[in-house]
């Protein structure tokens, strides 16, 4: 039997010290390569009902797999006053991720919570959740009326046979579709549909993805296969570079850059030069955009990552349940951002098995959210 070797509940995370001088929030936090904090993705569950190939494979998370019991979760008391505090320190925009953040009990409820807060200027937070679609149809209203702006549901391809190959639990593409839809009409827009493409299993999707959603309301973007965390089998021949998905679309249907919509957005935009709307692309392997990266992640169990591809977290949770004030988390959040360097895929490199030079283990994306 075959070793499995996974790092999800990170033991060498630490409970993050408090500073000596409890210095308080100005809204504009900076690391040591001056990128401000301005993005916070929570993972809410590390649970999942799919099994895609590049995240939770089923060699990896199969029915004896041992999730984070209940108790070690966040409850959405402590997501909300964590949030807090990250938005004095600058953020504005909260993604929901998990694992499947909508298997998540009541998950409107944290919604409905996060949307009470306001940003460090008093503007309402921009709240967007991520979704595989499965449950999308069911849940879309009630989390638009809980105060849900956007949601961005992955959708690896159109046909019924690729799809099921890559979620790996056999759940229909017209189900997901369906769920696009109801987002759609429920006011959650404009939907953005993610694609990751792994060569061999799903690059001839990228023309049908196009031509489908070409014209309509949804955004789609395409990503490359990263080698985040340690169970996905990553290897860089399974990469298709994003300049070969735009130059695959732009040969029949042509394509034109456009401007990012803010500084640090992961996707590169292109509009359709027939009016027929815009694609994005991804390019964390081949053209990595750290050096304006602004995202934290907070992890299912309160665990703070500054990086995507980091193999080590701070123990927020600990804070919390010690019953530290709200000045010295906050202090503790600031001086974490503070010394942060994160450039992992600047530095990445690949030698000529297509592996990772001096791979080290890294937390999977299931636990920390994309």
């Amino acid at each position: 039997m075959t070793e499995k070797i996974i790092l999800l509940n990170d033991g060498r995370s630490q409970t993050p010290a408090i500073p000596a001088t409890l210095e308080a929030p100005t809204g504009s936090l900076r690391d040591r390569l001056d990128r401000p904090l301005h993005d916070l993705r929570i993972s809410i569950t590390d649970r999942c009902n799919f099994r895609c190939v590049y995240c939770m494979p089923k060699e990896v998370f199969d029915k004896d797999y041992q999730y984070l019991p209940h108790n070690a979760l966040l409850t959405f008391e402590e997501i909300t006053r964590l949030a807090r505090l990250f938005i004095e320190h600058g953020v504005e925009k909260i993604r929901l991720t998990g694992g499947e953040p909508l298997l998540r009990k009541n998950v409107e409820r944290l919604v409905e919570m996060l949307a009470g807060l306001r940003t460090a200027s008093g503007k309402p937070l921009d709240i967007t959740l991520t979704t595989n679609g499965s449950l999308l149809a069911r849940k879309a209203q009630s989390l638009k009326d809980a105060g849900l702006k956007r949601v961005t549901v992955s959708l690896d391809a159109l046909d019924d046979a690729v799809f099921k190959r890559m979620n790996d639990v056999d759940f229909a593409v017209a189900d997901v579709l369906h769920g696009i839809e109801v987002a759609h009409q429920a006011g959650l827009g404009p939907v953005k549909v993610n694609t990751v493409v792994k060569r061999g299993m799903n690059e001839q999707e990228v023309l049908p993805l196009a031509r489908h959603f070409k014209g309509s309301p949804v955004i789609l973007r395409f990503i490359e296969f990263m080698d985040v965390g340690s169970s996905n089998g990553w290897n860089m021949r399974d990469v298709v570079p994003s300049a070969e998905v735009v130059r695959m679309i732009g040969a029949e249907m042509p394509l034109a850059p456009i401007d990012p919509n803010y500084t640090g957005e992961t996707a590169e935009r292109w509009r359709y030069t027939d009016g027929g709307g815009e694609i994005g692309v991804i390019s964390s392997v081949t053209q990595a955009f750290c050096k304006d990266c602004s995202r934290a992640r907070l992890s299912t169990e309160g665990k703070l990552y500054t990086c995507l591809f980091a193999s080590r977290g701070h123990d927020l949770r600990a804070l919390l349940r010690e019953g530290r004030s709200e000045a010295e988390i906050s202090a503790a959040v600031g001086a974490l951002w503070r010394v942060r360097s994160d450039r992992y895929s600047e530095l990445r490199t690949i030698n000529t098995d297509g592996l990772v030079q001096g791979a080290r283990r890294k937390v999977e994306m299931s636990y920390i959210g994309g």
